[in-house]
């Protein structure tokens, strides 16, 4: 019962886009056609979960066996970057149409707060959603982190689907471009507000 709460709550109740505004420039930035939004929510997903079973080794058997929590954001930042170039690399190689389709999008995943709020909420245990405190550990960790780039991924694809179907709307002038697709992120955000209570 408790990984199925951590699952919807990271997915959809406490989404990291439409609930707590991390991650919100590639969130805008990748999200005009599906293809790059599917692409990108895919390196996220990955640069998120390995970043977060990396960091909370890292912090649980080095930061804090040494007393140096005070360098958790420094250590993480460069955890996370190593890991980004890491992507960057297999892309480059594997897929260089969506490498380019990614262009600069890809090296932001480094600067991306959410990658960042993610591996910060699981060492101070803000991820918890009541469970008690021995039951935390590196599985629920790295299920939370892969859970929360979930809802990411499906906060994106959403979103992207909607900016590609508005693309062929009959939008005022006004509000083309970047307005409608702020208005259409707020109402999004407000229908993900519904599963509040599940969770």
């Amino acid at each position: 019962m408790e990984i199925l709460l951590i699952i919807v709550s990271a997915i959809f109740v406490n989404n990291i886009v439409l609930a707590q505004f991390l991650g919100i420039c590639p969130y805008l930035g990748v999200s005009n056609k599906l293809s790059t939004a599917s692409g990108m929510s895919l390196a996220v997903c990955f640069v998120i979960t390995l970043s977060t079973l990396v960091t909370y080794l890292l912090n649980k058997y080095l930061l804090l066996h040494f007393h140096l929590e005070f360098l958790q954001t420094i250590a993480f930042i460069l955890v996370i970057a190593a890991l980004v170039q890491m992507v960057e690399i297999v892309l480059k190689k594997v897929s260089p149409s969506l490498y380019q389709a990614l262009g600069i999008f890809l090296p932001l995943i480094t600067t991306n707060c959410a990658v960042l709020g993610v591996a910060i909420n699981v060492v101070t245990k803000e991820f918890t959603f009541g469970l008690p405190s021995h039951m935390l550990g590196l599985g629920e960790a790295v299920l939370y982190a892969f859970a929360t780039s979930l809802g990411y991924g499906l906060a994106m694809v959403l979103f992207a689907g909607l900016r590609e179907h508005l693309a062929l709307c009959n939008v005022p002038k006004a509000f083309k471009g970047v307005p409608i697709a702020l208005i259409t992120v707020g109402i999004l955000a407000m229908a993900f507000m519904g599963f509040s209570g599940i969770a």
